[in-house]
């Protein structure tokens, strides 16, 4: 297959990019600058510039391809908002250009999205975009459906880590070593899912090769650990106290991560197994955390 990857030089994207390669595809890696060219032409992939809000770019990438897997997403949390509903109409335009193919689009979204309180399943439907904006992305992933485009969805783990990793983990690592102790809030009872950036990347691969329209898929190794889990190893690696904050205190403590740092979001993979025989290799987020050096050194 001939795949359009967008994101195709980010965290998760690049692996995506690697994983489909080595599997024996084609990459179209789209590239907004001449640094992430480059970077795509020395991994083997093709290069089509463009950007995620060049709508035409994104609809000439898909026409001339088998598949499309976007993983592109602005995480610019000032606005949020915007960034979701300029998700949504990216994922409309890969469907303007492949309605009437059989060819797959695999979108992103997150696990955290589904059923906050409770186990998670493939078969969840989800939040809509009032309640979180982010909800954008499967919204239109289902109205192409109807379309009869072949879409499947990937909802990956707030934690999608391995050496590299500038999400979620990292930030809670420079705010403890920042504040000199390692926090949870509450019990800290509240539950994440993680899992590692390849065997995303793995997912992605096995979705675009064999995902059905409407299906869900959930990138979860690990489907709840503990929060307190995540902030005892933190302040074993890093030597310093675990402590509890309360709700009122957590936005101070934590800043801008401080609602992600209090969401209860165990979700299941097992349909996903099932559907794409996907078995993730790679080591759990705790004995990444356990055993890594990158993720304790000083930037």
């Amino acid at each position: 297959m001939k795949v359009f990857v967008t994101g195709a030089t980010g965290w998760v994207g690049s692996a995506v990019v690697q994983e489909l390669i080595k599997a024996g595809h084609q990459v179209l890696g789209l590239a907004r600058s001449d640094a992430s060219a480059k970077l795509l032409t020395a991994v083997g992939a093709h290069v089509h510039r463009g950007d995620v809000e060049d709508l035409d770019s994104l609809r000439s990438g898909a026409a001339m391809s088998d598949g499309v897997i976007h993983t592109a997403f602005n995480h610019d949390f000032s606005k949020w908002a915007a960034h979701c509903e300029a998700d949504r109409r990216a994922i409309e335009a890969f469907g303007s250009a492949l309605a009437g193919s059989d060819r797959a689009l695999v979108v992103s979204s997150g696990t955290l999205l589904v059923s906050p309180g409770r186990l998670a399943t493939e078969e969840d439907a989800g939040v809509t975009s009032k309640e979180i904006p982010r909800a954008a992305s499967e919204e239109a992933a289902r109205k192409l459906v109807e379309r009869g485009v072949r879409v499947a969805v990937v909802r990956l783990s707030p934690s999608v880590h391995g050496d590299g990793d500038h999400g979620f983990v990292p930030t809670l690592i420079h705010i403890a070593r920042e504040k000199g102790v390692s926090a949870y809030v509450g019990e800290g009872n509240n539950r994440w899912t993680g899992v590692h950036r390849l065997d995303a990347a793995r997912l992605y691969r096995l979705a675009v090769e064999k995902g059905s329209a409407g299906a869900r898929y959930h990138g979860a190794d690990e489907e709840a650990i503990p929060f307190r889990d995540i902030a005892e190893v933190i302040g074993r690696r890093l030597n310093i106290p675990v402590v509890s904050k309360s709700p009122e205190e957590a936005a101070d403590h934590f800043g801008w991560i401080a609602h992600f740092t209090q969401l209860d979001g165990p979700a299941s993979s097992k349909l996903t197994r099932q559907r794409l025989g996907w078995r993730p290799q790679q080591p759990g987020l705790i004995p990444d955390l356990e055993h890594s050096t990158r993720y304790f050194e000083r930037s």
